[in-house]
């Protein structure tokens, strides 16, 4: 063995030592309650799963795990000492992070990690991604200003190739967070947490990560639509650029069981369609996902030099045509870029129901009852970020053990394995836009109009709807856009409500739940937290839904967030036999709206307690359960199955 290699290999063990030193000295920060999965947590295995199921590559690295951190003062510069560690991806507030410590919007927290890359990517660009990062953040990498990001919610990608050097690397990541001093969308987030207003998140709270893809051109995102009538799936196939190119293009191949079900080559750039030999339709009952597989590839341009007019008029772009002309093209070469995903056919429409002249939400061409929970997606380890994906996996599969068909992810946007998990265990979710208002423009039910907002209050709103729409497009579970709640920040609902039905017809639109209704979108939303639930009225050109009702409370001595604080449910209870009452007592009130009033859907609050909320089926820490899957299971028989 040669000098290199020893010392190499000596160099390797230092790293190794060090980081096992650094593991061991990390725990979590004063814990409240912790789950089960928190409680498995450590630095070595903190979110390790790829964490983009619809759009795989094969070589990846996870960037998870612990980074050297500082809170300062924001109008300090990079701080020369940094404070300690933190495990990521949980936010500077949580426990799992390891520090707990609370976050003003004076501050601004700094993150660096080294990180070297293999050598076989030496030759491709290099990507770095980050889940999410709540709120503004700026990234340098050796000492380059790569560049900057704005949104507390979407996942974003720096090319950092031109940046990048031999051996290690620093990345630096500085991040400011306003909370609920400005009009940001950030959900239930708030500087003084009470009533239903929770700790606020603040710095990386989902999965940071790079890859390696082509130099010149690779996929940058494929955008995928059910067409169940046609039986087949329009594609959108896009690269990291325009591209004048007429000889790239992507073949698309379907797969059920593994078996090939179609193929389609579309030209970069443009919509395609992939005709499916075998139909087999995604549902709660049989979630049924195609494999998919897109290769970017070089072909023969059907024509050449279209710059020229007279060879555009052969073949003019974005028709039938052009489609039909490159659907029979063979790939020459082997592929330049390689996509993994899946996709689930499914219909949604608005349209005849149980009552006569009283729309109905249709699933597959038929009427469905949906009945589900408010799914706030909080955890009291890792607050906006769930401890693990096991922990995701076993909430799931407990609502549909409970009989649940659908629930509702409330001012939150979970990593995109959650819609994954979503997706392949069959549970429909309505997915809410995160609010983000001026208290001191709240909507009432009341009013008889939508306050103002500030023009750059709107623009960050719709921008970071724009992007929620677009990232979760290609989730067949996700059947429903709600952009506002309750008056928090609405404003424009039916201008709103149109713009996103054309942005996406493919779902239901919910333009109000609850509050100030406006005659608009596809849903008329009543929220009822009474003892029984009130009815909504009948509507002759929308569905009537209950878009919040229940709120049963049961605090649990020994699992409680604060018991100093108050504890409290709508209606509160103090044993099991009381809860149960009075919980079967709300969800039996709504059979005959169900069947004699048209009734399409209700959403329970909630899936867990939450901080101070305690009316979820289960302790906010997960380790008590309120009411049993079975009991919820015969109580939602009655609910969603057809009289």
């Amino acid at each position: 063995m040669n000098i290199k290699k020893i010392t190499l290999l000596i160099f390797t063990a230092v790293l190794m030592s060090m980081a096992s030193v650094s593991a061991q000295t990390w725990k979590p920060a004063n814990p409240k309650l912790m789950t089960e999965w928190g409680e498995k947590v450590t630095p070595e295995n903190a979110w390790s799963e790829y964490p983009r199921p619809q759009f795989v590559r094969e070589r990846w690295m996870n960037l998870n795990g612990l980074w050297d951190y500082a809170i300062a003062p924001k109008i300090a510069p990079q701080p020369a000492k940094f404070d300690g560690q933190i495990l990521v991806p949980f936010a500077v507030e949580s426990a799992l992070s390891g520090v707990g410590r609370s976050f003003t919007p004076q501050d601004r927290l700094w993150y660096r990690r080294q990180v070297t890359l293999p050598n076989h990517w030496a030759d491709h660009r290099i990507l770095l991604h980050f889940g999410a990062v709540d709120f503004e953040c700026v990234l340098w990498v050796n000492g380059g200003l790569v560049g900057s990001h704005v949104g507390g919610s979407d996942p974003f990608t720096f090319d950092v190739t031109a940046f990048l050097k031999q051996g290690e690397n620093e990345l630096l990541l500085a991040v400011t967070d306003p909370t609920d001093s400005e009009e940001q969308p950030r959900g239930k987030q708030q500087l003084n947490q009470r009533g239903i207003w929770y700790t606020p998140v603040s710095g990386i709270w989902q999965t940071v990560w790079m890859e390696p893809v082509p130099q010149e051109h690779y996929l940058a995102e494929i955008r995928l639509t059910p067409d169940v009538a046609g039986k087949r799936l329009i594609v959108a196939p896009l690269l990291n650029t325009a591209v004048e190119r007429d000889d790239l293009a992507v073949r698309f191949t379907s797969f059920a069981n593994g078996k090939p079900t179609g193929s389609t080559v579309v030209r970069v750039n443009r919509e395609g369609v992939l005709h499916l030999s075998d139909l087999q339709l995604w549902s709660p009952e049989s979630p049924f996902l195609y494999d998919l597989t897109a290769e970017l590839v070089q072909v023969k341009a059907p024509v050449e030099n279209r710059t020229q007019p007279k060879n555009r008029s052969k073949l003019p772009s974005f028709g039938e045509p052009e489609r039909a002309a490159y659907a029979k093209l063979e790939p020459i070469g082997k592929p330049m870029d390689v996509v993994k995903s899946y996709f689930g056919m499914r219909n949604v429409t608005l349209g005849a129901g149980p009552k006569s002249q009283q729309p109905h939400l249709r699933f597959n061409e038929t009427p469905i009852f949906q009945h589900g929970p408010l799914d706030q997606g909080w955890w009291p380890d890792g607050l906006l970020t769930p401890p693990s994906d096991e922990a995701m996996v076993w909430e799931i599969k407990w609502l549909k053990e409970a009989g649940f068909n659908m629930l509702r992810k409330h001012i939150k946007v979970e990593p995109a394995r959650y819609y994954y998990h979503c997706d392949r265990l069959g549970i429909l979710v309505w997915q809410d836009m995160p609010t983000g208002f001026n208290k001191a423009q709240r909507n009432y039910r009341e009013d008889q109009g939508e306050p103002l907002r500030l023009s750059t209050s709107r623009e960050q709103f719709e921008l970071e709807l724009r992007r929620m729409i677009g990232r979760l497009y290609n989730h067949p579970s996700i059947v429903m856009w709600v952009i506002h709640n309750e008056g928090w920040g609405q404003y424009e609902s039916p201008a709103l409500s149109r713009w996103v039905k054309s942005i996406d017809s493919s779902r239901w639109i919910n333009g109000v739940s609850g509050w100030l209704d406006q005659n608009t979108s596809d849903i008329y939303d009543i929220h009822t937290y009474q003892e029984v639930p009130l009815a909504p009225a009948n509507q002759m050109d929308r569905a009537i839904v209950i878009g919040e009702y229940g709120g049963v409370g049961w605090p649990v001595t020994g699992h409680l967030w604060d018991a100093e604080k108050r504890n409290w449910g709508y209606q509160t209870y103090q044993s099991k036999e009381e809860y149960e009452a009075a919980l079967r007592k709300k969800i039996e009130a709504l059979l005959p709206m169900r069947h004699d009033l048209g009734l399409s859907a209700a959403v329970y609050t909630q899936t867990t307690d939450v901080e101070g909320e305690v009316n979820g089926f289960m302790t906010y820490d997960r380790k008590m359960i309120k009411v049993t899957p079975a009991t919820l299971k015969e109580m939602n028989r009655k609910l969603i199955q057809p009289r």
